[in-house]
């Protein structure tokens, strides 16, 4: 696929799914195991896990509304081509609602409610039903050539060290610049991570208004980490080598390549066109990447780490690029991409990111990433935080 086309599944909308699952969500953490279940009836279908999800009348004000957007985010996602949402029917978003919300996309979804069903029993019985249709019918797309421009790109790291700004940013980087300049998108975040870098980041803006925005998002950041008494780095980035919260943010945004940043989004907010864009999310990977998937409608995750990481996502590939030497060779279950090759000397920064877009368009054309092969699917919704 060095030619800068991929194979994906071709949506009625007209975006490009580089999976083709059929999504089973539910509207309450009460309805989680069931949606579980269902999903776990059929193959081909995914379902989103939440230990606790933040969809009842009581919970923080504003996460009901966050839990809607991203929920909704997520099943839009072109990787998903139909929904079943799963309601326990006396939660805050109710399950009809959420799938009514869906539904204005034009995607295919339907909703069932264990109140309503009867119990448990009637509930995995019916949507187990519905799931195996719909898995029928997603079986009949086939994939086609389609453009880099139809890419879009979630951009995450965890676990970095020294490695991380020498090397796997850089290289990412590499990929991110071939991905915008061929008309795709790519999203970052982790706000958190930025404080130290936002000048050099409010530079690439492409107005004095999204400027102006990347300051005000970085420092009310480091407002409410500061309050919250998280300033420090995570044990393993100190453990890896970094000194200071700024090194690791100069090392950061190496991984964002060179390209212009359009605009700053709120977490799980969809861009109105393509290039680069800043979400406002905070640093944990998990909480990042779903904000990622579900706003940006990212299709593949590049997920940077020094000191190694195995997590992946119900919906989206999560691409693991090391460039620690020993890393490689102790967690080579979960690295896909070695570009350590850049430390040993083996290759060139631009040689190594080449390296990983033509990798990207593999997976992007159906390769199985480490994650996928062990079925992790980590997920998780950030509670609503009052940075801007």
């Amino acid at each position: 696929m060095s030619d800068g086309s991929f194979l994906g599944y071709v949506r009625e909308d007209g975006s490009v799914g580089t999976r083709n699952y059929v999504l089973v969500i539910p509207s309450v953490g009460c309805s989680s195991e069931v949606a579980a279940r269902i999903a776990s009836n059929v193959n081909g279908a995914v379902s989103l896990y939440f230990n606790s999800l933040y969809s009842c009348i009581e919970a923080p004000k504003g996460n009901v509304e966050r839990a809607k957007t991203v929920l909704s985010g997520l099943a839009q996602n072109p990787n998903v081509a139909s929904v079943l949402v799963v309601g326990l029917g006396c939660e805050g978003l109710p399950a009809d609602e959420l799938a009514d919300d869906i539904a204005k996309s034009g995607k295919h979804v339907e909703a069932v409610v264990i109140q309503k069903e009867g119990g448990t029993i009637n509930t995995i019985r019916r949507g187990t039903a519905i799931v195996s249709r719909m898995v029928e019918d997603a079986s009949k797309l086939k994939r086609e050539s389609v453009g880099v421009e139809n890419l879009s790109v979630a951009v995450e790291c965890g676990g970095s060290d020294t490695t991380s700004g020498l090397a796997a940013n850089p290289a990412t980087g590499v990929a991110v610049d071939k991905i915008i300049n061929a008309g795709g998108t790519v999203i970052f975040s982790e706000v958190t991570e930025l404080v130290g870098a936002e000048k050099l980041l409010a530079k690439r803006a492409v107005n004095s208004e999204v400027s102006d925005k990347i300051i005000r998002v970085i420092k009310a950041t480091r407002e409410v980490t500061k309050k919250m008494g998280k300033e420090t780095m995570a044990k393993g980035n100190v453990e890896g080598g970094l000194t200071t919260v700024q090194e690791k943010a100069l090392g950061f945004i190496y991984k964002t390549g060179s390209a212009p940043i359009q605009d700053v989004l709120d977490y799980g907010e969809k861009p109105k066109k393509k290039g680069l864009f800043l979400m406002n999310t905070p640093g944990q990977d998990i909480e990042s990447i779903t904000g990622m998937v579900a706003g940006g409608r990212s299709q593949v995750v590049l997920f940077t780490t020094g000191r190694g990481n195995a997590i992946g996502f119900p919906i989206a590939p999560v691409i693991k690029i090391c460039g620690n030497p020993r890393t490689v060779e102790l967690m080579k279950d979960n690295i896909d991409v070695n570009v350590a090759t850049i430390i040993e000397g083996k290759e060139t920064i631009k040689e190594a990111g080449e390296r990983l877009f033509n990798y990207i368009l593999e997976v992007a054309s159906g390769k199985f990433v480490s994650a996928e092969r062990f079925g992790f699917r980590e997920i998780a919704i950030t509670n609503v935080y009052q940075y801007v």
